[in-house]
């Protein structure tokens, strides 16, 4: 056994709860927001999903790293191995850990890609008990510490994490004839590429950026990490756009800000929804779909102003999985639709989207 397999850490939550384990990426103390995913796969995408920025990311599936990292694989100026440019999570927490990896497409461990990135991960790690603690009593801070190296704890619910993960600047893709806005709270990439399976262009903007005199087709509000509330240029915006009648769609983040836009409330999950299995019914019919996710805060459903109603329904808990004007083209979900990773069950959305632009 080498020396990094044998390199002790330890996970501390903000309830005084310790959990020992041993390092297997970049042994450097780091802090954060805890939060369980229940994915059975997945873990390239997920990492490089912004929506996780600022959190400590736990896995429950028992065994993780054995099939490896992809390379990027960039076409058109998109990665189509990754869902961003860079891993955004702040540490890994997993059970076991394979040092051994075998698959096809694998380029390098899970364990090299994380220390190219200066990510710390532990080992050995009681998840079920972790999970259960999470599930039970709530998200809470923690801290991942190496020796005796002080780490404070860190909110990162507290700041604008958008503004983190945001383009700086537009980007266009694409030729298509229809023009497609895309507001930038922490895209993935596969939105991107689902876009573009159509015919538009997409122009990719900062999340500030306001676009309410620009011209387009329509606009499409993409995930991100974090309170939506902090993004109060992105719901101003939308309010001013709204008023243009053009078309509207929403993904995870974007379904917050359209709802808070349209004047209702959003409120923090006790653990939040992320996995590949959240089942979610269709608001007025018996079809049920099985969808991945990734959030910590949801609508209220019950402040939803007159004009608007439910769209979709949490079939676990009865949370609110999206939104939907009743006479305008105005319409979001709170789960991926794009999947990456998970299952494409509502990947007809975006084709919906487009037959939207006319």
């Amino acid at each position: 056994m080498s020396e990094m397999k044998k390199l002790k850490a330890r996970l501390e939550l903000e309830d005084g709860s310790v959990f020992h384990g041993f390092s297997f990426a970049a042994p450097c103390s780091i802090a954060g927001e805890v939060v369980f995913n229940t994915s059975m796969v997945g873990y390239p995408e997920s990492l490089t999903d912004p929506s996780y920025h600022g959190q400590i990311l736990v896995l429950t599936y028992p065994l993780i790293g054995n099939y490896g990292v992809p390379e990027k694989k960039i076409i058109d100026h998109i990665d189509h191995a990754f869902e961003s440019d860079r891993i955004h999570i702040q540490g890994l927490i997993v059970s076991e850990y394979s040092f051994d990896y075998s698959h096809w497409d694998a380029k390098k461990s899970l364990a090299a890609w994380l220390s190219d990135h200066d990510i710390p991960a532990l080992y050995g790690i009681d998840t079920r008990m972790l999970t259960k603690r999470l599930r039970d009593e709530g998200t809470m801070l923690g801290r991942i510490v190496f020796f005796a190296e002080e780490q404070h704890f860190y909110d990162p619910n507290k700041i604008n994490l958008v503004a983190e993960v945001s383009t700086v600047e537009p980007v266009e893709y694409g030729q298509g004839e229809k023009t497609v806005i895309l507001v930038d709270c922490g895209c993935k990439y596969n939105i991107i590429r689902s876009l573009l399976k159509f015919n538009v262009r997409v122009r990719r903007v900062p999340w500030n950026y306001d676009f309410s005199g620009d011209d387009f087709d329509g606009v499409f509000i993409s995930n991100g990490p974090g309170d939506p509330k902090m993004c109060r240029e992105t719901i101003e915006t939308l309010r001013k756009v709204m008023t243009r009648n053009k078309p509207i769609f929403g993904i995870c983040m974007g379904n917050q800000l359209l709802a808070l836009a349209a004047g209702a409330d959003t409120y923090k999950l006790k653990f939040g929804h992320r996995s590949q299995n959240q089942p979610c019914v269709e608001v007025g019919t018996k079809r049920c779909y099985i969808t991945s996710q990734n959030h910590g805060f949801a609508v209220d459903g019950r402040t939803l102003p007159d004009g608007w109603e439910p769209w979709f329904v949490n079939a676990n808990d009865g949370t609110n999985e999206g939104i939907r004007h009743t006479s305008r083209p105005f319409m979001s979900v709170q789960f991926h639709p794009e999947a990456a990773p998970g299952p494409v069950d509502t990947l007809l959305l975006f084709e919906d989207f487009y037959q939207m632009l006319g």
